[in-house]
């Protein structure tokens, strides 16, 4: 068996493994690179492997990170089955076809104002190409090993993290190989804790937070100093949020802090169809977090929920107190960006950051002081109150990733560290390889590993 590493090396995005045995080949997730330009193009070149040629696709979840890049695959030549959990399948058909839908617009408006070096601009892939992938979706339960067509087996394990979230075994005749997938938190407001990792030969783990613990400060506490501050100010509140967990996490905190009368009662706009549709899928999936039904009913009642787009650009209008929660969680596109451009220049308001910031998003941007950001081909100035509740994160920090992986019984043969800023992953190897004393090692872009030898 050997690993190849196609994404997330070096950065929190572009997860892509390519594991081959017997020259049968089976990609464990299949995402999009996002955050610095250097790191998105690798999104339009060509794949060391030809797409025809993979046997199988398995997630680990439905972020766009991890999934974005599958209808790329499927246009481009693949056409075997995608397995993973049920939820993440119901995930995947919100989210892929609007991220093609953004490809699509975000290549009009640039032919449209003509700002994009080529000519004309085009989209990565079509909204038709995304309805393809998701017809290929399979889904698995948790616990069942499923033989693939291709003498490799699989099993599924809750990850926490998301909805659907999972860890990955993938075994063939003589090798197991364990992909941790983004791992959550043990208690997380929402989601379950992940449960413990599966006995494997290796180990892919993620980084994101590998070099940080989160801030213990209740993050309720934190949430409604700015959301006051901003009340009295006259601002508007706006809030960068991932579709599928963060939106979910926002509306449930803010609804608490109302209903302990800590907060004023301020209007509350979810300005997301994917979180529109992602928060009807926590009352369809109960056994995999927190909420009951009946609180899943109150969530979605928290919050005026926005489907058109006339609607959404009448937010910017907006001149008394609100609260907009709209995607991307990093400010990379979707409506936020037009939120950022219509109220960061005025001091009054405020733009809050709720989840981790890659490197060269507009959100690390801001956070790092930037005093304009280019939208649509133009900058914008940031005057905005700029902040962050950074304990929110829906990943384990590198205390919790310990904690989890003091749960194997046996130690993997060797622990490879992806999904993480060069930093936080060469932290985590340090950390393991001195508390555990495993073998570890944090691999390169396309680096191929021989897990036979």
């Amino acid at each position: 068996m050997k690993i190849t590493f196609l994404g997330a090396t070096g950065t929190v995005t572009g997860s892509k493994y390519l594991v081959t045995s017997n020259d049968k080949h089976v990609l464990v997730d299949c995402g999009l690179f996002q955050g610095l330009k250097q790191l998105r193009l690798k999104n339009w070149a060509k794949l060391p492997v030809d797409p025809a040629t993979i046997d199988a696709v398995v997630l680990t979840h439905a972020h766009i990170d991890h999934t974005g890049y599958l209808p790329l695959l499927v246009k481009n030549g693949f056409s075997g089955k995608v397995y993973c959990s049920e939820a993440t399948q119901a995930l995947c058909e919100i989210l892929l076809p609007d991220s093609a839908y953004l490809q699509e617009e975000e290549a009009r408006y640039a032919n449209m104002r003509g700002f994009s070096k080529h000519h004309p601009a085009l989209p990565l892939y079509t909204q038709e190409d995304a309805e393809r992938a998701l017809e290929l979706l399979t889904p698995v339960a948790y616990g069942q090993e499923v033989p693939l067509a291709n003498g490799f087996r699989i099993r599924l394990a809750p990850a926490g993290h998301i909805l659907g979230a999972s860890n990955v075994l993938l075994q063939d005749a003589e090798t197991s190989i364990l992909f941790s997938g983004d791992l959550g938190r043990p208690n997380d407001a929402l989601m379950k804790p992940p449960s413990p990792p599966m006995q494997a030969d290796y180990l892919v783990l993620e980084s994101t937070y590998g070099d940080r613990l989160h801030d213990k400060e209740n993050p309720e506490t934190k949430l409604a100093d700015i959301i006051n501050r901003t009340y009295m100010r006259g601002g508007v509140m706006v809030v960068p949020v991932f579709a599928v967990g963060r939106a979910q996490e926002m509306m449930y905190f803010i609804q608490n802090l109302k209903e302990k009368h800590l907060i004023p009662d301020i209007p509350v706009y979810l300005n997301s169809p994917m979180a529109v549709d992602a928060t009807a899928i926590f009352m369809h999936h109960v056994n995999e977090h927190k909420l009951s039904r009946e609180q899943c009913q109150v969530l979605a009642r928290s919050a005026r929920m926005v489907n058109s787009v006339e609607e959404s650009r009448s937010l910017n209008e907006i001149k008394h107190p609100v609260i907009i929660l709209s995607a991307s969680g990093m400010a990379s596109g979707g409506r936020v960006v037009h939120h950022i451009k219509a109220f960061g220049p005025d001091p009054r308001n405020t733009i809050l950051f709720a989840g981790f910031q890659a490197a060269g998003t507009r959100g690390a941007n801001m956070l790092a002081g930037a005093e304009s950001v280019k939208i649509h081909g133009e900058y914008v100035p940031i005057n905005a109150e700029i902040d962050q509740i950074s304990n929110l994160s829906a990943h384990a920090d590198y205390s919790e990733i310990m904690d989890w992986l003091g749960h194997f019984a046996t130690p993997p043969k060797r622990t490879f560290i992806t999904h993480g800023e060069p930093v936080a992953a060469d932290a985590l190897r340090h950390r393991i390889e001195e508390r555990l004393g495993w073998e570890v090692e944090v691999p390169d872009y396309l680096e191929t590993v021989d897990l036979t030898e």
